[in-house]
This record gives C-alpha cells, sequence and structure tokens, in this order.
C-alpha cells in the first residue's frame, strides 16, 4: 500500500460480464455470481458471512447510484472431503435489479476487507472509466472473473483524473500535505471568494508551471491544485458550520440542514466549470490570441469563448472561415448538445471537457454533428486508440486559432 496511490484504498478488482441468470436472478431463483472460482485468489478459502459490500450502478444516462448491502462468500461443498464449489452470494437489491446481460460487473476490495459491486452498462463512458482507474483496459473481458491485485497491476497515482473517478462513486481520497494547504488559504479567512479570485490563486501559488511551453500540463497542474485547496477550504467551513449544528428552537432543523448540504454540492458543481474557464482564460492570454469571454451571438447565446469576438461575429462581411467558438464543460454526460446551437454562424464547434473516458458512441456522434472534442493531453489515455487519433489537445486548438488569426 503506498500512500497517494490506488492500493491505498484497494487491494484488487475482479471482473467480468453478466450472463442473463445473474442479471435477472428473479427468473432463476439464482442470487450469486458465476464463474466464482478466481475469486479464491482476493477473498481466500474461508467463509466470509454478510460482507458489507456497496452496489453501485453506472450507466451514461444516470447519476451513480448506491445501495448499502452485503454478500457471502462460502464453499457449497465445504463438507466434501475432494470437491468445492465457491460461491458469491448476494441479497435482492435494487442495483441488481436494474442490471442487464452483457453489462460489466466489477468486484472491487476495500483495503478495510469491505467491498464495492459496480454494475455499468456495457460499452458505456462509465465502463471506460472505471477500467481506465483499475488498469482493466487491456483486458478481453468475458463471462469468467478476471483477478488482478492493484499493488502488481495497475497501482495507479491519484491525480485529478482519478481523484475525479472516485469523487463519482463516493470514496473520498485523503488530503496530502493539509499544513501546507492551509498556509494557501489563509488570506481567504474562512469564507469564499469568488472562483475567479480563487483560480488567481491556484496559479499564483503553482510558480513554477510555465503554460507557454506546456498548456496542457499547465491547464491539469492548477485544476488538480485548486480542486485540492477547494476542497481543503470546504472540509473547514463544512466542518465550523456543522458544529453549529442546525435548529429550530429547540428542535432539530431537518430542512436547515438539507438545503446547507444541497448549497454544498451546486458550488462544488458550478465552481468547477468557472475553474477551467479562468484558466483557459489565462492561457489563451499567455498565447496572444483574439477571443472574448461569453460573447452574444443570436437567441441570447453565450459561448464560453468566441474567437476573435463579437465585433467580427456580427460583422456579415467578416469571413466565417476566421471564426470559432470554444464551448467548456469541466464533465459532459448529454449536456455537449447545448453546444451545438450557440454561434450560428459558425458550422464546426468546438468543446473543452475534463471528462475522462467517453464512449465510442458519444464521440461518433459528436463527430457526426460536427463537434470537435478537445481534452488536455493528460487525459486522453482514457479514451480507446481510435478515440486518441480523433481528440484534439489544449495545444492543437492553441495551434488551430493562431493558424486562424494570423493574417
Amino acid at each position: 500500500m503506498k500512500p497517494g496511490y490506488l492500493s491505498e484504498y484497494f487491494l484488487g478488482v475482479m471482473t467480468k460480464r453478466l450472463s442473463a441468470v445473474e442479471a435477472h436472478p428473479e427468473r432463476s431463483n439464482q442470487h450469486e455470481f458465476n464463474g466464482v472460482n478466481e475469486l479464491r485468489v482476493l477473498l481466500g478459502e474461508e467463509r466470509l458471512q454478510d460482507v458489507p459490500t456497496v452496489f453501485l450502478w453506472m450507466s451514461d444516462e444516470d447519476e451513480v447510484y448506491s445501495e448499502d448491502s452485503s454478500v457471502t462468500w462460502y464453499d457449497a461443498r465445504e463438507n466434501h472431503v475432494t470437491r468445492s464449489e465457491y460461491r458469491l452470494y448476494f441479497k435482492t437489491n435494487s442495483v441488481m435489479n436494474l442490471a442487464n446481460e452483457g453489462d460489466l460487473i466489477i468486484v472491487a476490495k476495500r483495503q478495510s476487507g469491505d467491498l464495492m459491486i459496480f454494475v455499468i452498462r456495457g460499452e458505456s463512458s462509465a465502463e471506460n472509466r472505471l477500467r481506465w482507474l483499475f488498469g482493466l483496459s487491456h483486458l478481453d473481458i468475458g463471462g469468467r472473473f478476471s483477478v488482478q491485485h492493484v499493488e502488481n497491476g495497475s497501482d495507479r497515482h491519484i491525480e485529478f483524473t482519478a481523484r475525479l473517478i472516485l469523487d463519482e462513486v463516493g470514496v473520498e481520497t485523503e488530503e496530502a500535505e493539509p499544513d501546507t494547504l492551509d498556509s494557501l488559504i489563509e488570506p481567504f479567512g474562512n469564507a469564499f471568494p469568488s472562483t475567479a479570485e480563487f483560480s488567481r490563486n491556484a496559479r499564483k501559488t503553482l510558480p513554477d508551471v510555465d503554460a507557454r511551453s506546456d498548456p496542457d500540463g499547465a491547464l491539469l497542474a492548477w485544476i488538480d491544485h485548486e480542486e485540492r485547496l477547494f476542497r481543503h477550504m470546504e472540509r473547514k467551513i463544512v466542518a465550523t458550520r456543522l458544529e453549529e449544528g442546525f435548529h429550530d428552537g429547540e428542535k432539530a432543523d431537518v430542512d436547515a440542514f438539507i438545503g446547507y448540504s444541497l448549497s454544498v454540492q451546486n458550488r462544488r458543481k458550478s465552481r468547477a466549470g468557472y475553474a477551467v474557464e479562468n484558466h483557459l482564460d489565462e492561457i489563451f492570454r499567455c498565447f496572444e490570441l483574439m477571443y472574448e469571454r461569453q460573447a452574444s451571438t443570436e437567441n441570447k447565446s453565450r459561448p464560453d469563448f468566441l474567437f476573435p469576438g463579437s465585433e467580427e461575429y456580427q460583422n456579415s462581411a467578416f469571413p466565417e472561415w476566421q471564426l470559432s467558438m470554444l464551448g467548456v464543460k469541466s464533465s459532459c454526460k448529454e449536456r455537449w448538445r447545448q453546444v451545438l446551437a450557440e454561434a450560428k454562424r459558425i458550422h464546426k464547434k468546438h468543446l473543452l471537457t475534463l471528462e475522462p473516458g467517453i464512449s465510442e458512441n458519444q464521440t461518433r456522434e459528436m463527430a457526426i454533428n460536427d463537434l470537435q472534442l478537445i481534452l488536455p493531453a493528460g487525459i486522453h489515455d482514457t479514451y480507446t486508440t481510435p478515440q486518441q487519433s480523433w481528440l484534439m489537445s489544449v495545444n492543437d486548438f492553441i495551434c488551430f486559432i493562431k493558424d486562424q488569426q494570423k493574417n
């Protein structure tokens, strides 16, 4: 186990495709996973009764849905002298009720001994992300479990992309150097500054990052650093608020607590998108590009970045081939289609995201709709080889705009 690596959280993973009887136990009265002999490598040969297990459902259409349950690992022929027949029994739960034949299942063993069982829609973005996280992308996964120890397989360093995925599935990562982080956010006291000011502070406290020499690396470094600073500050502010409690007279104020919880979640989501825009703004300034943020086009549309600007866009005599727009979404999901309605004069749209492992079906649909996806180069390896040949990096986009604006 190494601090700051995946092995700090997981011992190993086991993966396979679900069969019809596993996906629909109500038809067969089977509440067990087949092809489990390989699991003995990680689960051992002793009976494990009611192991605490979190079941998680993941697909492109839905948010992650989870349910706490338990599983039992046992040898159905433990009293037989020569034969053994191991089974992994699960209770009826809402996650398994959503499963279909061919879905990917990943059984992950935590350092605590508890399990996380991911049920993932086949060929989805979620499948790509989890396979990348656990180092399973190279496997041809079939109907029997493949087992991989994390330390001996893919003990991935927990940087921005990995932390993003772990956060999505509810695994909280440990803070590195909390005392150092305290000193970096000290100027703000116990209240969040504006997103622009917070982004400036993140860049200021990473003085060795040079956007001109590596814009892709700079964007990821700034975003990763800002995310760490934000989460550290958030923990301090939320802890203070929780200590104050939520009371309405002598009663617990449940509505106030729920409202505060929602405000924390909403701040996380809205701040992330603005942070990416703020750092891109700085990168584009470094390269002396001509652009305008949130310029008005048609029907009250406001692309995140318009090149070279609204004056040229509104001038019908200005050549359309010298106009470009860039939408920015820290995570895409199905929202990428919103970009297609912005800036009608610009036929080919560009969209930058930090979302790892978007499915081939979705990127194929983007290409059909003349939407070019851009990601920092450090995230490209979460995509398949055919996808990577189509993706643009931040540096690729800068070169494209510079070439467009050279006259």
